[in-house]
């Protein structure tokens, strides 16, 4: 299944985005997903993860500001992202993951194109 993320722009700080990562195929029986980020000139960072059973996982710097859902009838993974700083600029990625225990990661080391959010005013 190939994903591709959309949904990127220009904000300014304290609006939102809801970005999208649509699967080429059914994510129906992949357990987890997630959203990784990447400022310039910064390592690449896991924003937020969900399995299909409920367990998330957040950074601590987007929690209860970012929600990750899902729509499997969709083939599609979301990003809401609200009062966006512009500490949240970075081309962001939607990846298949992997979650063990108390560990997330990415199932493959491919990341696609990602779709770049700009916060600023």
């Amino acid at each position: 299944v190939q994903l591709q993320a959309s949904g990127g722009g220009l904000v300014q700080p304290g609006g939102s985005l809801r970005l999208s990562c649509t699967a080429s195929g059914s994510i129906f029986s992949i357990n987890a997903m997630g959203w990784y980020r990447q400022g310039s000139g910064k390592p690449r960072e896991l924003v937020a993860a969900a399995t299909s059973g409920g367990d998330t996982n957040y950074l601590d710097s987007v929690k209860g500001r970012f929600t990750i859902s899902r729509d499997n009838a969709k083939n599609t993974v979301y990003l809401q992202m609200n009062d966006l700083k512009p500490e949240d600029t970075a081309v962001y990625y939607c990846t298949e993951m992997v979650h063990f225990g108390a560990s997330w990661y990415p199932k493959y080391d491919y990341w696609g194109q990602g779709t770049l959010v700009t916060v600023s005013s």
